[in-house]
């Protein structure tokens, strides 16, 4: 069993205001039989932080258009596999880039 992961989660851009207005939250994910992946970690935020509009952070399974996600400062498209397993303490940002008219 994987051990609980510790992660620093940011949101920008407006996006904290889905949150609570909280830009920045350290959550630890409980232990699970297999690590961490990204399509499990939204699930997990939708259903535990996600307090309005789900619709403006997801769509279907990841994050809507207009939603820079980045991985340790890096962008996670630039990364071999999206679904990226997650076994370290890492940083994870969410930058919304759409705005309102």
């Amino acid at each position: 069993m994987a051990a609980p992961l510790g992660l620093h989660l940011e949101f920008g851009g407006g996006a904290e205001l889905l949150f609570d207005g909280v830009k920045n939250h350290h959550v630890v994910l409980p232990g699970q039989s297999d690590p961490w992946n990204m399509k499990q970690l939204l699930a997990w935020i939708r259903g535990n932080m996600l307090k309005e509009r789900p619709e403006l952070f997801m769509q279907g399974d990841t994050v809507r258009p207009g939603i820079l996600v980045l991985i340790n400062d890096a962008d996670w498209e630039l990364m071999v596999n999206w679904n990226t397993i997650f076994r370290t303490r890492i940083t994870l940002s969410f930058i919304s880039t759409l705005h309102g008219g």
